[in-house]
């Protein structure tokens, strides 16, 4: 049928078409029907809904389409029922738990990208890889896959570096400090990052509360070619487009299937032009990796990808088995970063992250000798080298490079939890604490999460402190205090942990 555009001001997180009721029954056209509008030599995919928001003869397109395609009000296009593509064969293939062939994949990725997989055939993809895994082939098929459908980062700097943690840590806001460091040494770093999956805060959600995160390509090559170093966020790009879209499925599903994982973060730094690339695996209790075995296992993967993909790769295997620092959540873990940058200094765990991966990427880059990174990444840090890189970062994206931490708001409502007896603090339970940050409103409300003042081995007494939730209404606070009592983020036990008598 031929209509009139009619721009909707509505985002609903897909690509959606709006039709009059009646003309979807000329049309026999049924709701969530995958639908193309062609308009002169393009063609754009969406997902049908019924509504009487536009009228007869008219089509209503979201924001979110024409953020993605140049529609124009009253153009005149058409709209017809898209069968069903051929790539949803290959995701029941793989949702049976067969290989899929390199086209295959790249028919799936290229779908996915041209909107053609609705939200549910993408979370069955998702779905698929969570259950039964991808080979090696698989993986470094969707990593190339997933780069070559977007754009591609040139920087006139070599060599490029790039840094990347696989997450699950709370309060992991170490990349704040990598980034300046690296840059401060002579080396190029363009860091690109993700908001939050399953996590309280993503470095883009951290860095966001003090400077700008989304650009263009070019102003990220601008930038860089600038100032030696960036920290964005990678959604904003035409990086690795089809990763941004799976991305949603995984947060709906609270899942990150290990190859996908995999095929994310390299075909990220495949685009950005990576050629140092140095991944974190934290391990422990509580995360993705709790132990070592299992982390060195994906190490082989990252590295054997690295160079299917002409990257060098080196891993570190990193301790996960708490919180990073005293805070979880955006602008608590601005506030920190920025103030061990400020100040060289900062909470034990913190800077020795920092400074140990600095140092071997400072070693990867060949500007420190080997065994001697780390020691050059602490001098750097300590003698402001690496705040000022900093403020020249911030800059650049927009922000202000005088900006003070302390003064960085954080959310008014807050609720603070007391030791309910004396002993040590035996554990911390890191999906307890992502999860309450999380209530409390993080990573969407900046202000929101957790303060924490006690960590793994330190003794406490009766009625001390343990962490402070901030909220930024109390509603949220109420859920997080709720999640509070219900788990148990921090274990408090005697030296005596049971007593077994005589039988």
């Amino acid at each position: 049928m031929r209509a009139r555009v009619k721009i909707l001001d509505v985002y609903s997180g897909r690509y959606t078409v709006f039709i009059n009721e009646k003309d979807a029954k000329k049309a026999k056209l049924h709701p969530d029907d995958l639908v193309k509008i062609e308009t002169g030599k393009r063609t754009i995919y969406g997902s049908l809904a019924v509504s009487n928001l536009v009228g007869e003869g008219e089509i209503g397109v979201s924001r979110d389409i024409t953020e993605l395609y140049n529609l124009s009000e009253g153009e005149v296009v058409t709209i017809v029922p898209s069968g069903t593509p051929e790539s949803v064969r290959y995701i029941k293939k793989k949702m049976h738990g067969s290989k899929l062939r390199k086209v295959e994949i790249e028919s799936i990725v290229r779908d996915i990208v041209d909107r053609k997989l609705r939200d549910i055939e993408i979370s069955s993809f998702v779905t698929a890889l969570e259950i039964n895994g991808l080979d090696m082939d698989e993986i470094a098929a969707l990593t190339i896959a997933m780069a070559e459908t977007g754009d591609m980062l040139d920087i006139d700097r070599k060599p490029i570096m790039d840094v990347h943690s696989i997450g699950g840590v709370p309060g992991n806001k170490t990349n704040i400090l990598v980034v300046p460091i690296v840059a401060a040494a002579g080396l190029t770093i363009p860091k690109t990052s993700s908001r939050a999956i399953t996590s309280a805060a993503g470095t883009a959600d951290v860095v966001e509360v003090f400077a700008n995160v989304t650009f263009s390509l070019e102003e990220i090559k601008r930038i860089v070619e600038k100032v030696g170093a960036c920290l964005v966020w990678g959604g904003a790009l035409n990086l690795a487009p089809a990763d941004d879209i799976t991305i949603k499925a995984e947060r709906a599903l609270s899942i990150d299937p290990p190859g996908l994982m995999l095929a994310s973060i390299m075909s990220k730094k495949y685009a950005m032009g990576s050629q140092y690339v140095l991944i974190d695996i934290p391990t422990g209790r509580g995360v993705k990796v709790e132990s070592v075995e299992e982390a060195r296992s994906l190490a082989r993967d990252f590295i054997e990808l690295g160079k299917r993909l002409g990257q060098y790769v080196e891993v570190a295997i990193t301790y996960g088995g708490q919180p990073i620092g005293h805070t979880v959540g955006p602008a608590l873990e601005a506030r920190e970063a920025l103030s061990a940058l400020q100040t060289g200094n900062g909470p034990g765990s913190l800077i020795e992250k920092a400074t140990g991966l600095a140092g071997i990427l400072l070693e990867m880059g060949g500007v420190a000798p080997t065994g001697m990174g780390k020691k050059m990444a602490r001098e750097i840090l300590t003698s402001g080298k690496a705040w000022e890189k900093m403020k020249e970062i911030i800059e650049a994206q927009g922000g202000d490079p005088n900006i003070k931490p302390e003064e960085i708001p954080i959310g008014d409502k807050t609720y603070t939890f007391t030791a309910q007896t004396s002993g040590y603090v035996t554990a911390i339970d890191n999906r307890a604490i992502t999860g309450i940050a999380r209530a409390a409103g993080a990573p969407e409300d900046k202000g929101a999460g957790i303060e924490l003042y006690v960590k793994v081995g330190e003794k406490v007494k009766e009625g001390d402190p343990l962490f402070t939730i901030h909220a930024e209404n109390e509603a949220r606070l109420d859920q997080a205090i709720v999640l509070s009592r219900r788990t148990e983020p921090i274990r408090i036990e005697g030296m005596v942990l049971q007593r077994i008598g005589n039988i």
